[in-house]
């Protein structure tokens, strides 16, 4: 079987995470995932369960960001760590500062955000700030510059970025170490109906470069677990994924068989393992008990490389990533 690591070192000031991380983007979220809004059946305590199963499996990491139900994710976060004062320092927060062209000056406004994130999630710093995106309109040094001030401040324990292409992650990747601060990490859309990151080299050069590489919509917002198909698709905006079920379930049957053969594992928890064995730190999201227990299925365990490359085969390289796509249609 292949084999992987239960933590891994982020370049930083001694952060450590799991091999998986809960994704809060969801958290707070109406218009998309339908907190108080379409789906009746999630709540804050639906989410409290699902941190306490997920803190309970070793997931702790948290990542979140500013944008993120306008805050609510971070007040929420906030709320279920004053309430758990036990495993607060278990903890892992990672959070993230969307790069506006109307924030200026930038620096300043960065530092503001993420006071505000620290205010709203009741930290006195977080592990991880990443840029939420590519800025094409300002030189790498000045968005290095600005992550540096709070890394030297003590504000934050590492930082890093999201969205970024291979080339922007080397340009970032250079400038930040001019300042003495290591790229931590690169978050980006990866997943088996998504795996551009790996064909177009940006995989390979997180590996080259000690960066470690976070895959969100791993299980491509819902529509690797099995749970939907051709006549049943995902609710709200989550229907402008690249393929239709009809292309997707073949996959599925795949991830069916390979779990069979793993006593039982669900499409879902293998298609996790997958990105685990890849090397990369999926972060599922998970909005109950039920679904943070289906996340850490995905734990403990490990594809045989095989198998691992029957998936790759069956992969789809995917569009646009996420972040481009929900821009896109606002």
């Amino acid at each position: 079987m292949t084999m992987v690591r239960d933590s891994i070192s982020l370049p930083g000031r001694e952060v450590a995470i799991p091999v998986m991380g809960l994704g809060t983007w969801a958290w707070g979220d109406r218009s998309t995932w339908g907190m108080d809004g379409y789906d009746r059946s999630y709540g804050f305590e639906t989410i409290r369960a699902a941190y306490e199963r997920s803190i309970a499996s070793g997931v702790t990491l948290l990542d979140t960001a500013e944008m993120y139900g306008n805050g609510e994710s971070e007040r929420i976060i906030g709320r279920l760590l004053r309430e758990d004062a036990g495993n607060r320092d278990r903890v892992v927060v990672a959070t993230k500062f969307m790069p506006f062209p109307w924030r200026i000056p930038f620096a300043g406004a960065l530092m503001n955000s993420l006071r505000a994130s620290l205010e709203r999630l009741a930290l006195p710093f977080v592990h991880l700030y990443q840029i939420h995106g590519p800025i094409s309109f300002r030189p790498a040094r000045t968005v290095a510059a600005a992550l540096a001030a709070p890394y030297h401040a003590g504000l934050v324990k590492a930082v890093g970025v999201s969205n970024y292409s291979e080339r922007e992650m080397r340009a970032i990747h250079a400038a930040l170490a001019e300042s003495g601060v290591p790229l931590a990490t690169n978050q980006v859309e990866y997943s088996l109906l998504r795996t551009m990151p790996e064909a177009d080299g940006l995989l390979g050069a997180c590996r080259e470069l000690g960066v470690t590489l976070l895959a969100y919509s791993p299980m491509a917002m819902g529509r690797l677990t099995g749970k939907y198909g051709a006549a049943n698709p995902p609710q709200g905006k989550r229907n402008f994924a690249a393929f239709p079920m009809t292309e997707i379930e073949p996959i599925v049957s795949e991830l069916r068989r390979i779990g069979a053969a793993h006593g039982g594992k669900s499409p879902a928890q293998v298609a996790l393992n997958w990105l685990i064995c890849k090397g990369a730190v999926p972060i599922p999201g998970a909005k109950n008990a039920a679904q943070a227990e289906e996340n850490a299925g995905a734990l403990g365990w490990s594809l045989a490389p095989d198998e691992v490359a029957a998936l790759g085969r069956i992969a789809k390289f995917g569009q646009r990533g996420l972040f481009n796509r929900i821009w896109q249609h606002g």
